[in-house]
């Protein structure tokens, strides 16, 4: 298997379950779920780095990577469904908590400027060079157990700076503008999401992707408004969530704050228009395929078969029985039936992101060892 048997162990077992269990699973686009998989596994088999290192994957899934190469990108939708149906075995992710879990996500875009302005004042930060990543479950000499980040100093480690104390100017002249925004809540937004499109007032278009994050744990603000009965879960959207920042800017700040999590960024200049932002895995995302998941559990480039309900207001959902790929990650997205459905770029998508949460059946498709 490609999943590390022993890193779901207490956390969840797998069933092997038929492809012919699987409710839509003849109707869906595989060929579009396979252009995806192509994408993961050009990176995978020339072992590109990741940009957030997940379990590595293990040799069955690179030699399937192998053979979707040598496939090509021009198969047929019954081509692609047979290419999956012969290579994998589908398992069905039971989780101890007794089901999973599906969010969803998107790629913000904001109005901002390169030179700070009276209008464009709150600033996106590219990584300060003294900021260490720290590998998945791994932790440096004199730091607490489970920080993801330090900062580098003559003497040793110690923990990097928080959002309030960033935010205060703790970094000083280590910490470069890349732009300015107009509002907190849209920068507090980018850093939930891990990229943006900036328009900027000069009419281009600047891309942002993730470059780090200063390792402190992530603190969900919308269930911290919930737990204070200012808004209740049902209802929340993204729009409610945005407004209530904007309109309360001194509660709003003291409430971003207790987000200890900070992210930075670098100016993505090597993405097209049309391709999606950079994810965990180091590859553009595909709106509509690309799935964020545990790292610490996941490898990426695995197929997994979702079903449960796709939103599309406070009131009505379709059906959500769609193959997607793992193709990155996130602070929030913890445990082995917990994803993040990446809906794409712009207004339209977030909205629509900002719906989703809903219990969701995951199916992993682990590679056959003999194909």
């Amino acid at each position: 298997m490609s999943a590390d048997a022993s890193s779901l162990t207490g956390k969840a077992r797998l069933e092997p379950v038929p492809f012919s269990a699987l409710s839509g699973w003849e109707q869906d686009d595989h060929a579009a779920a396979f252009q995806a998989f192509l994408l993961s596994c050009r990176s995978l088999t020339t072992q590109d780095p990741a940009l957030r290192p997940a379990q590595k994957p293990k040799a069955d899934l690179l030699k399937v990577c192998r053979k979707a190469l040598d496939a090509g990108a021009s198969l047929t939708r019954d081509e692609a469904r047979r290419f999956f149906d012969t290579h994998f075995q589908p398992f069905s992710v039971i989780p101890v908590t007794g089901e999973g879990f599906l969010t969803g996500y998107y790629e913000p875009e904001f109005w901002g400027s390169r030179e700070k302005t009276a209008i464009y004042s709150v600033p996106l930060l590219a990584r300060p060079d003294d900021l260490v990543t720290i590998a998945q479950g791994e932790t440096l000499p004199g730091l607490q157990a489970g920080l993801q980040a330090a900062r580098r100093t003559r003497n040793g480690y110690e923990p990097y700076s928080d959002r309030a104390a960033i935010e205060d100017g703790a970094l000083g002249s280590k910490a470069k503008p890349l732009v300015y925004l107009r509002e907190p809540a849209e920068a507090f937004i980018i850093h939930v999401q891990g990229s943006t499109r900036i328009r900027l007032i000069d009419g281009s278009v600047m891309r942002l992707a993730y470059a780090g994050r200063n390792g402190h744990p992530y603190t969900s603000i919308g269930k911290l408004l919930v737990a204070q009965g200012v808004m209740d879960l049902e209802s929340m959207t993204l729009e409610k969530l945005m407004g209530w920042l904007k309109d309360n800017p001194e509660p709003a700040r003291a409430l971003m704050r207790q987000n200890r999590s900070y992210i930075f960024f670098r100016e993505a200049d090597e993405l097209s228009p049309e391709q999606g932002p950079i994810g965990g895995a180091g590859i553009p995302l595909v709106p509509g395929r690309s799935l964020a998941v545990d790292r610490s559990l996941w490898a990426y480039g695995l197929p997994f078969w979702l079903d449960g309900q796709l939103p599309l207001s406070l009131d009505t959902a379709e059906p959500l029985q769609r193959l997607m790929i793992a193709q990155d990650t996130g602070s929030a997205i913890v445990g082995p039936a917990r994803g993040d459905f990446f809906f794409g770029s712009g207004e339209a998508a977030g909205t629509r992101a900002g719906l989703l949460r809903h219990p969701t059946r995951f199916v992993v498709l682990q590679p056959k060892s003999r194909t």
